[in-house]
């Protein structure tokens, strides 16, 4: 017998200061049995960083969601899709291969990896020539240590709080805050 997804709930309030997006959002997340509660929290993490697409990107006509992740490899972990079902942005977490890279480079607008594991450097200097010459695509890197800790925000039932301003996002639960700098590798 399949194990079955665990789904949490969360309500995420972003002040995106940079891009002017003030919005509360009611998420739910399906944790696949093989995802980790940080992995699930990173996902979380870019759909604060990248709320405010909906309306810079789409004026407001699309939406951002959870796809089926790790479920299905042909699904982004979060997809921005407007309203006449193009894919604007395809968001992966972790470290995908070119190939699955590539792939996703071909079916949305543009690609954005968000890798957090302590062997990002690692990986990174197997994919960056590979990589290169790919425009459609970006990679970040969010510090390891930094999500480890934003994974122990992970509750069934969660109310954060999530502020980005000057290129940081801070992620509060109400008790702990965790703060996060991305680098961007492409």
């Amino acid at each position: 017998m399949a194990l079955k997804s665990t789904i949490y709930k969360a309500q995420l309030d972003v002040s995106d200061i940079e891009n002017g997006h003030y919005a509360q959002h009611q998420l739910t997340i399906a944790c696949h049995p093989s995802e980790t509660e940080e992995r699930m929290m990173v996902r979380i993490a870019a759909y604060a960083l990248n709320a405010h697409q909906v309306q810079t990107l789409c004026e407001g006509d699309a939406e951002l969601a959870f796809g089926a992740g790790l479920s299905d490899p042909d699904d982004p972990d979060l997809r921005l899709t407007d309203y006449t079902g193009r894919r604007r942005l395809w968001i992966e977490v972790g470290q995908p291969d070119d190939r699955a890279l590539t792939r996703a480079s071909s079916r949305a607008d543009r690609v954005c990896v968000y890798a957090f594991s302590a062997a990002t450097d690692v990986w990174w200097s197997l994919l960056e020539p590979k990589l290169s010459r790919q425009s459609k695509i970006e990679i970040w890197r969010l510090p390891a240590e930094d999500t480890r800790t934003l994974g122990k925000f992970a509750a069934r039932s969660m109310s954060l709080q999530a502020t980005i301003q000057d290129g940081t996002l801070m992620i509060g639960n109400g008790a702990d805050l965790v703060t996060l700098e991305p680098a961007r590798l492409l």
